[in-house]
């Protein structure tokens, strides 16, 4: 009998353990590859309000965040903390993705399945690493953010594509490359190792929302830049702050008009 895949992305999705979670992840990610058959039989999706995450860390607003200075020994670990939180949150944002929205065909599926494996992956090393800084996942407060889009953006697979992937991840994007040359300031290699590696898989990342995103537009015979900028405004996303790394954005399907009309985002209206 064909395994049923929607029910098989719930059960991780829902997990609250990291470590349970993310094996799960790299174990459906690895059956998908070996050619498993899988069946799409369910019942309907529902919205997840809260998907499984572990007591700690606790939530709470950025702005109640206190800010670290890297060169000492909590500043650097809370750093690497959050970028550790925000590929644990990214874990549920992809098999949310691939659970929720059904009426795509299975290389959408593969396509998600894929992100999550690689931020299971992610998880695991940054976890790893703050680890030997003597602290784990858990130890700082971190914020809900990421998950407060998916929330929003439930109802439509068009504006999960557009304001997720091309929009909050892709502002790692932008943020990495400073938080590397900070690091690289205290001599921290293992992780400056890990980032490029996150931050070469995210560019496919955001390249893969990109495509779905268009092929959304597509069959629903919407321009694409028009549509993903009047969608950014109307759900209020969060701005691009400087410096954009350009290249990245173009490698990951922006173009260059595109943006500028983003970038430009930021200047108040005269």
């Amino acid at each position: 009998m064909n395994r049923k895949i929607f029910p098989e992305l719930l059960d991780p999705l829902m997990c609250e353990a990291p470590q349970a979670k993310c094996a799960a992840v790299e174990s459906l990610w690895t059956d998908w590859q070996a050619g498993v058959m899988f069946d799409r039989a369910a019942a309907l999706p529902h919205a997840i309000d809260e998907p499984g995450r572990p007591a700690r860390p606790e939530l709470v607003e950025p702005s109640a965040l206190r800010s670290r200075r890297v060169g000492t020994r909590e500043g650097h670990a809370a750093m690497i903390h959050a970028i550790c939180h925000i590929e644990f949150t990214a874990i549920n944002l992809a098999l949310d993705a691939a659970w929720r929205f059904r009426d795509l065909p299975d290389a959408y599926l593969a396509d998600w399945l894929r992100v999550a494996a690689d931020e299971a992956r992610h998880f695991g090393l940054l976890r790893a690493h703050l680890q030997t800084l003597g602290f784990d996942y858990g130890d700082f407060p971190a914020h809900a953010g990421l998950w407060d889009m998916a929330r929003r953006t439930a109802d439509d697979v068009l504006t999960r594509m557009a304001l997720v992937p091309r929009v909050l991840e892709a502002r790692g994007l932008d943020a990495t490359p400073p938080i590397m040359d900070k690091l690289r300031t205290i001599g921290d290699a293992p992780a400056l190792e890990i980032l490029d590696l996150i931050l070469n898989d995210e560019i496919t990342h955001v390249a893969i929302g990109d495509r779905w995103f268009r092929h959304v537009c597509a069959q629903r015979g919407l321009a694409p830049e028009a549509t993903f900028l009047a969608l950014f405004n109307a759900f209020n996303a969060p701005r691009l702050q400087p410096p954009i790394n350009e290249k990245a954005r173009l490698a990951a399907g922006f173009s260059e008009g595109e943006i500028d009309s983003l970038t430009a985002q930021r200047r108040p209206a005269a």
